[in-house]
């Protein structure tokens, strides 16, 4: 098995949180579309808070 480096680890829920926002973003209209934008705004938002907390922490 292949294990993630820490770039990685970081770099997938980033770019996740982008798709989503991006998707949400086209369906603005709708209350899916406004939730799909909360969750990627959540996702990136949450990993620039523990990649910071990470940082403090040591």
């Amino acid at each position: 098995m292949i294990s993630m480096s820490s770039f990685h680890a970081m770099l997938v829920p980033i770019l996740s949180g982008m798709i989503m926002l991006a998707i949400g973003f086209n369906f603005r209209d709708k209350n899916a579309g406004v939730f799909a934008m909360w969750v990627g705004m959540l996702m990136i938002l949450a990993t620039v808070i523990y990649k910071i907390l990470a940082k403090l922490n040591e």
